[in-house]
């Protein structure tokens, strides 16, 4: 059987999307070799994307609106494989259950954004991001 880190990767990411798997498809990552986004952006917003390289520094990547992109910083690129994790607010709402968290005063409201989350990897070789040869399963 034959499995590439792509399909696992697009596995991972149907099964983590929870909220978005019930109305549309998940966000599918992207990648040339300098930078990391995501395609199919829709209905999220308020993204924060953590990227984890592989001597554990960490950079945090932000976007209002649109997919967050992170991007390799000359003369910063380590070798190896990164892993991110991104949350952001689908445009799907919930009750909220507990009234502390409400909000205060004209900002009080009783339901809040449903959130979504995912995470995965990616490698990045002779400072480079790539696609991973086929992993082989024997």
């Amino acid at each position: 059987m034959k499995l590439t880190l792509k399909s696992l990767t697009i596995i991972a990411a149907v099964t983590c999307s929870g909220a978005i798997a019930e109305t549309s498809q998940a966000p599918v990552q992207q990648h040339n070799s300098n930078a990391l986004w995501f395609e199919n952006w829709q209905g999220l917003s308020n993204a924060i994307m953590k990227v984890t390289d592989p001597n554990g520094k960490f950079s945090t990547i932000e976007a209002k609106s649109g997919t967050p992109v992170f991007q390799l910083q000359a003369g910063e690129v380590v070798d190896g494989i990164y892993q991110y994790e991104l949350s952001a607010a689908t445009d799907k709402t919930q009750k909220i259950v507990n009234q502390v968290d409400n909000g205060r005063g004209d900002a009080a409201r009783d339901s809040v954004a449903v959130p979504f989350r995912l995470s995965g990897r990616f490698v990045v070789s002779r400072g480079v991001i790539v696609t991973p040869e086929e992993i082989k399963e024997e």
